[in-house]
């Protein structure tokens, strides 16, 4: 079996039948931060692999070298590896797979900065028709709706509504808050802009579809988590079914709202006695996360395959 057989298999199980079985799993809802890191090793996973695979495909068999120094330029990383038969100047092998990594990039930098301009725009109109509160360390909507979403990123904003002030508890509110706060303090923002790319460049791929809808359920569970650690149960699951009972509208592009994706779900997820999952678990997982964009270097680089 050639290298590049290998890789385009192992890429065909990533892309295919690994995003299928971790979206039936349970242990993610119960653990989920580190499934976001799971699908996002994944997501790598499979970019590496196709970018090897399609290094293989261009470099024959022939290139093969004993030693460290015949494994670094079997993988393409030594400054004179060239693909054969492209003229006495040749082209670096490293290019092949360099264009599967840079278009992976481009489709991330065009997301994030798009999710940025979104963001700016809906500040400006924030400025002009929201208050400040210094107390809530957020801005209040003079809106009847109850509503209560962030804005992320490098000038981040909390924003709630003059419904939800008076449809929310004080300890109701608090733990609302403290949701939205964990999204701009763990960044979910870059975390779903991955995936989004992700899926902008390969939607034909069940691992896009998957990643995409995924990360953004347990990113939310992720900050039902942080703000479950500083508040009472019952006030955020309580608040969670007041907006959701409300009908409160969608966030705007680029933000995280309380009341988002599979809030029927997270409410379920709250309301289970179920304990976290074992530290070893944990660590193991923790280790899949970190491994599975080291397989296909380890699986594609063997000298002699």
């Amino acid at each position: 079996m050639t290298a590049a057989l290998a890789l385009a298999c192992y890429a065909a199980v990533v892309g295919s039948v690994a995003p299928k079985a971790l979206a039936r799993s349970a242990w993610p809802h119960r653990a989920p931060a580190l499934a976001v890191a799971v699908w996002h090793g994944l997501v790598l996973s499979f970019t590496i692999a196709l970018a090897l695979t399609t290094y293989h495909l261009v470099t024959p068999t022939w290139h093969l070298h004993s030693g460290m120094s015949g494994l670094l330029r079997f993988c393409g990383l030594t400054p004179d590896a060239r693909i054969p038969g492209t003229g006495p100047v040749g082209v670096p092998a490293i290019a092949a797979p360099a264009s599967v990594a840079l278009i992976a990039l481009a489709f991330f930098g065009h997301e994030v900065l798009r999710a940025r301009r979104v963001r700016a725009r809906h500040r400006s109109v924030l400025d002009l028709v929201g208050r400040r509160s210094a107390r809530l360390r957020a801005t209040v909507l003079d809106h009847d709706t109850p509503a209560a979403y962030c804005l992320p990123g490098r000038r981040p904003r909390i924003v709630v509504s003059a419904g939800a002030l008076r449809l929310l508890s004080p300890a109701q509110l608090e733990s609302v808050l403290e949701h939205e706060r964990a999204h701009i303090a763990g960044r979910h923002h870059l975390a779903l802009a991955a995936t989004e790319a992700f899926a902008r460049a390969f939607r034909w791929l069940p691992l896009a579809r998957e990643a995409r809808a995924q990360t953004a359920l347990l990113l939310e569970m992720a900050a039902d988590d942080r703000a479950l650690r500083r508040h009472p149960r019952q006030a955020l699951v309580s608040a969670l079914c007041a907006m959701a009972a409300s009908q409160a509208p969608h966030a705007p592009g680029g933000a995280f709202t309380v009341g988002g994706p599979g809030a029927v779900v997270r409410l379920r997820r709250m309301l289970d006695a179920r304990r976290r999952p074992h530290p070893a678990l944990c660590g193991v997982l923790a280790a899949v996360a970190v491994g599975l964009p080291l397989l296909p270097p380890l699986l594609g680089c063997t000298p002699g395959m």
